[in-house]
């Protein structure tokens, strides 16, 4: 699970053969959406150039307390650098940088970094075998995981010294993964199951023509996302669209018609935690399809129609007690009292109403304007972006399920 959008993630690199790895790290963690800062050791820079370090993280590498200016030198803040990010990853991390950590020695940016942090560290060990296996590394491995540092295995292979056994860095992709699945297991929603259905249905009329709406389904891409970085395992069910989703992080299954969307959804209800039937589903659907396109000569004057599956009251009268059910009213008339009227007649455990009324909300926008409803409140929320309205949603959402 890639949740590393906008995660702010330090790189210390300390002086190991294996620092040579720590482009591709840093080239991974860039192309995953995550920002990255790289400190390194003086040592390091014999095993890396950080002139290539940071072209690929788009930011100045850091391996000293000071830099030289123009003028005069300038301090490079090690307190800051600690409150800067979400998470510090010190790979690699030598037998003597573990040492120091054990030690709280502040001999180096690196080390002093780490003691003024106070976000998540994850250490990535790399030295030769009897080094990793030597008593007092084990035991300092040890001081630190009791302190609260996440230690992560060794890979085991060829060493640069020549032998082979315990004691490589993990590769970057591994790494990488690493790292996400600590955002994981400590976002909101981490471990949870998130069904959204978005975009419009088509009801075909004959091989060209079919009764639709103008969702885009960009309300329900953003919750997708949105839940998706909070953790979740997201499964995203939507209607005809053109909408970039050939490299999202989570499994989409696309659908036509109303009856293909309400087959997915209730085949994939009973194993999610939090459903949320933002689509805009079509209402009625011809009672027949006619096999070839109708000619207007033909003077057809009235097209039969059946009311579509009602996939929301399907999903309400199957929910589960530990199932959380959010549905989507879109009224012109009247928001509040109609979106409160399917809340219960539907089952629901919130709804989200957005009214037609409002300019910049509804369908086809970037933007949209919404009221948060349940039985007993209401929250209503300024005119936003829909990545910004998403995550309003989830925000409460999780209030909810906390209280």
């Amino acid at each position: 699970m890639n949740l590393l959008r906008k995660k702010k993630i330090l790189l210390g690199i300390t002086g190991g053969i294996a620092a040579y790895k720590t482009p591709l790290l840093v080239r991974t963690l860039i192309k995953s959406g995550a920002e990255v800062q790289v400190i390194m050791t003086p040592s390091a820079t014999d095993f890396v150039s950080p002139l290539t370090l940071s072209v690929l993280s788009k930011r100045e590498v850091y391996s000293t307390f000071t830099s030289p200016a123009k003028d005069h030198d300038t301090w490079n803040d090690h307190v800051a650098l600690g409150g800067w990010a979400d998470l510090f990853l010190v790979a690699p991390a030598t037998a003597n940088t573990i040492a120091d950590f054990v030690h709280a020695k502040s001999n180096s940016l690196v080390t002093a970094t780490y003691l003024s942090c106070t976000c998540p560290v994850l250490l990535a060990p790399a030295m030769d075998l009897d080094m990793y296996a030597h008593t007092a590394t084990q035991q300092n491995l040890k001081k630190l995981a009791a302190n609260g540092v996440e230690v992560l295995p060794v890979g085991d292979g060829a060493l640069a010294s020549g032998l082979s056994g315990k004691g490589r860095m993990l590769e970057p992709d591994t790494l990488v993964s690493h790292i996400e699945a600590h955002f994981a297991k400590n976002a909101p929603l981490g471990g949870k199951k998130v069904l959204i259905t978005a975009g419009p249905t088509y009801e075909p009329i004959d091989p060209v023509r079919f009764i639709g709406n103008f969702s885009s389904g960009k309300m329900g891409l953003a919750l997708a996302e949105a839940a998706h970085q909070t953790g979740a395992e997201v499964l995203l069910v939507i209607g005809p669209n053109s909408l970039p989703l050939q490299e999202v992080p989570f499994e989409v299954i696309p659908v036509v018609t109303a009856n293909e969307m309400h087959q997915s959804v209730i085949h994939h209800y009973s194993d999610v935690d939090i459903a949320i039937a933002a689509a805009a589903v079509a209402d009625f659907s011809p009672q027949q399809k006619a096999l070839q396109k109708i000619k207007k000569s033909n003077g057809l004057t009235a097209i039969p129609v059946a009311p579509t599956p009602d996939i929301l009251a399907a999903m309400g009268e199957l929910k589960q007690s530990h199932q959380f059910l959010v549905g989507f009213a879109l009224e012109s008339e009247h928001g509040v009292q109609n979106a409160k009227k399917k809340l219960k007649a539907k089952n629901l455990d919130a709804i989200v109403l957005n009214s037609l009324e409002d300019a910049g909300a509804g369908f086809g926008t970037e933007t949209n304007k919404i009221t948060y409803i349940r039985a007993e409140k209401e929250i209503s929320y300024e005119l936003k972006s829909k990545n910004a309205v998403a995550h309003d949603i989830f925000s409460a959402i999780l209030q909810d399920l906390d209280q």
